[in-house]
């Protein structure tokens, strides 16, 4: 077994005798610490090569054990992928659909603002248009009224004043009578009257 772990140099220096016709004492004094290097050397190879063995078995074990969950796993990721990659794709049109419409908007903005001022002055020349005619309207609706007002009050006032006149020239009439008409002058009226009647 030591020999086979030694090296095939030293082998056949052993063999060979020395130029005299002896071995060499130096190199076989070295020989079996050599011969204890290589096989250490065979043996680490040995549990490398054993390591590297077991390795694989378990590599190749778990790649056919976890190969039909790893391969479900990796098309749900896929497809989980690819679908967040179509929602975000998706996201992306729609957030630049809203930002142009944001921009129309915007520019459109002092257009729309322009249009506003201009209809509110529209609307406020109409209703100090209306104001103004309403406060026409109810002027002369109050003028109106107070023409009537004093037309009744001058109506009655003349009412009054025909009416006291005539109670002054009915008082004044009577009182000429009294002062101008004998005894015989309302005889004479008595009987006109009677006569009138009889007509």
């Amino acid at each position: 077994m030591l020999m086979l772990g030694m090296p095939i140099g030293l082998l056949g220096q052993e063999a060979q005798p020395g130029p005299a016709g002896e071995p060499v004492a130096a190199e076989a004094a070295h020989a079996p610490e050599e011969a204890h290097e290589a096989e250490e050397h065979a043996g680490g190879i040995m549990e490398t090569v054993a390591r590297l063995v077991n390795f694989s078995i378990l590599a190749g074990t778990l790649v056919y054990l976890l190969r039909s969950p790893f391969a479900t796993y990796l098309i749900d990721r896929s497809t989980q992928i690819r679908s967040d990659l179509v929602n975000a794709a998706e996201m992306k049109r729609t957030a630049a659909a809203q930002i142009e419409q944001i921009d129309r908007q915007m520019a459109a903005l002092p257009g729309e603002l322009a249009a506003l001022r201009a209809q509110g002055a529209e609307e406020i020349a109409a209703e100090q248009a209306r104001i103004r005619a309403a406060a026409a309207a109810e002027r002369d609706r109050l003028l109106e009224q107070a023409r009537r007002d004093i037309d009744q009050q001058v109506r009655i006032a003349e009412r009054a004043l025909v009416s006291h006149a005539s109670d002054l020239a009915v008082g004044l009439a009577g009182e000429r009578i009294k002062k101008n008409i004998t005894d015989d002058d309302q005889q004479r009226l008595a009987d006109r009257y009677v006569q009138q009647l009889k007509h």
